[in-house]
């Protein structure tokens, strides 16, 4: 920087979620480090950069042009990108081996308009403001199969591999033969898509019904990609967080991370009395 700015450009590189990395630059050429290549037909460009002492949150804002070959708005509106790694650098093009580390964080708000996407960029510290320690709650709080609950997805009888065969808005699957798992088995599951054009996607399973031997399965919400009869998605069991489903079902309560035994608020605001049940329970 002491021998001038003519030759200092920015370079940014996005890791999304599942593995893909874009690199990105506000030079006109490309530039290559890391094993990355920062592209320059992009039309990328970022705001100043806010840091801060302490634990306030660096945040700055990217602006670029909607691509075939970078971001498209496909993946945006599938939110393949929420989230994403973000790292920018200052890095003297005539020398790319000249460069500094400005900023690490994660993409926060995507809005688009007019053929055009703007991203916020928040820095690492962002994840202080999330809410930390344990809430006393009847309900476990524990994610399906994630470190504190320890259930193992990839166990027979957890999760099933199917084509799709009949679906409807992106949002209604009917499968036929698929049969040995009982009604409601992946009911508060996930659907993951494992090809096609929505190949990563995930959405939640809202309800799932078993008729002889076909099975009508359905989403929250359609999926933000197109899905076509063929392609392979794989259904996991649900969980509605309640202890004896955990007992039962998953054979897991060790692990149980709710308080069940918790006396209701209807029970705290009770007087003795010699009949009735106190349980803990609603006395309507």
């Amino acid at each position: 920087m002491a021998t001038g700015a003519t030759t200092v450009a920015r370079c940014w590189a996005v890791t999304r979620r599942d593995g893909a990395v874009f690199g990105f630059t506000d030079h006109d050429g490309d530039l290559a480090f890391d094993g990355i290549t920062f592209r320059a037909g992009t039309g990328l460009s970022a705001r100043a950069l806010s840091q801060t002492t302490g634990l306030s949150v660096d945040n700055t804002e990217a602006v670029g042009a909607l691509s075939d070959t970078a971001v498209t708005e496909a993946d945006l509106n599938a939110g393949r990108f929420d989230g994403a790694e973000v790292r920018a650098w200052a890095v003297n093009w005539a020398d790319p081996g000249q460069r500094v580390l400005q900023f690490r964080g994660a993409l926060g708000e995507i809005t688009r308009a007019g053929g055009a996407f703007s991203a916020e960029l928040r820095g690492l510290t962002e994840a202080l403001n999330r809410p930390q320690g344990r809430v006393f709650q009847r309900p476990c709080s524990a994610v399906l199969g994630d470190g504190q609950c320890r259930v193992d997805l990839s166990l027979p009888g957890y999760a099933a591999e199917r084509a799709v065969e009949v679906v409807e808005g992106g949002q209604l699957f009917r499968f036929t033969g698929f049969t040995g798992f009982d009604d409601r088995w992946f009911e508060n599951g996930r659907l993951v898509v494992l090809s096609g054009a929505a190949g990563g996607l995930v959405a939640m399973v809202r309800g799932d019904r078993l008729s002889g031997s076909d099975r009508v399965v359905e989403l929250w919400e359609a999926l933000r990609l197109p899905i076509v009869p063929g392609d392979r998605v794989r259904l996991e069991a649900g969980c509605d967080r309640r202890a004896d489903t955990c007992r039962l079902k998953f054979n897991n309560f060790l692990n149980f991370r709710g308080f069940p035994h918790i006396p209701g608020e209807d029970w705290l605001m009770a007087y003795p009395t010699s009949a009735g049940m106190n349980d803990g329970g609603s006395l309507a």
